[in-house]
């Protein structure tokens, strides 16, 4: 892969994660049955992606990293649900806008559990997201559905950050593509319990939605995020990915209608230039450390 189809494919990989809440939307089933479906079809992808990549290391697994795919796995599960809860009362604009306030997060929960002096530039980003989550607050008001759905969106970054801590805990000990099978297994059976009485009533429709969701949202984009990650700088993949929320709100207010606001606007604004310097200054404490093996 050369830097440039690298590049293209980060693109792809960012436009593929920017979908989800858009596939979310058009699918008529509960967050359950969405989360079960999507996890279950990205598996399927990863395990095709695992068997034919060359770049795609698999490796024996000790008891500590499956306690760790657990914890990631029933994260991402919670992260996903509510999520797609925040999507079905606000929409994908609001839902996403919430979400995106994960660096936020990171920032606080970073200092908290791994006992890390918050730096000037971080405490800048916390204040961004702030500034820019009340900008798009539809409501002050609690009784708001809208206002209940972008505080839905922002517990699934609350636990999107979780997540990241938990997998950063790990320290790569795990290839990316194994990890993201292993997690969503346990993804698809955390919710199989809940999904199951539901599952004989989904509309042909919808499995093509969820199975859409599954595959290239989640098993391809994943794939094509790590193989580009062998040719592209972490830095600038960060920088790229700062356009997924921008990727899956334009197309949102192309086919729902989904009008934004001068305010959602710089709201949305002020919180992805957040994911910009948070991708940075990630990528510059990486380069600091030394290199360890995947």
């Amino acid at each position: 892969m050369t830097p440039r189809s690298a590049l293209g494919a980060l693109h792809i990989g960012a436009l593929m994660f920017g979908l989800t809440g858009v596939f979310g939307k058009l699918a008529a089933a509960s967050p359950a049955i969405i989360v079960f479906g999507r996890a279950a079809f990205a598996v399927l992808a990863l395990a095709v992606f695992a068997r034919f990549a060359s770049n795609a290391p698999w490796k024996k697994l000790e008891m500590r990293d499956w306690r760790r795919l657990l914890v990631s796995g029933v994260l991402l599960a919670a992260h996903w649900v509510t999520f797609f809860i925040a999507v079905k009362v606000a929409g994908v604009a609001v839902a996403t806008l919430g979400f995106t306030a994960f660096p936020a997060f990171t920032v606080i929960l970073e200092g908290l559990i791994f006992r890390e002096r918050i730096r000037a530039n971080e405490v800048l980003l916390v204040v961004l997201v702030s500034v820019g989550l009340v900008l798009v607050t539809p409501d002050f008001n609690l009784a708001s559905e809208a206002t209940g759905g972008l505080l839905w969106g922002i517990a699934s970054g609350l636990l999107f950050s979780l997540l990241s801590l938990n997998n950063r805990a790990s320290s790569g000990r795990v290839p990316a593509v194994q990890a993201a099978l292993c997690q969503n297994v346990v993804v698809a059976a955390c919710l199989l319990p809940v999904a199951a009485p539901e599952l004989a009533d989904v509309r042909a429709i919808d499995w093509l939605w969820i199975g859409l969701l599954g595959v290239f949202c989640t098993g391809l984009a994943h794939s094509l995020f790590v193989a580009s990650l062998a040719v592209i700088k972490a830095r600038t993949a960060s920088v790229v990915f700062a356009m997924e929320p921008v990727y899956g709100i334009t197309v949102a207010w192309l086919l729902f209608a989904e009008t934004p606001t001068l305010r959602m606007l710089l709201g949305g604004a002020l919180i992805i230039v957040a994911i910009v310097l948070s991708g940075l200054m990630g990528s510059a404490s990486q380069a600091k450390q030394p290199t360890a093996t995947a």
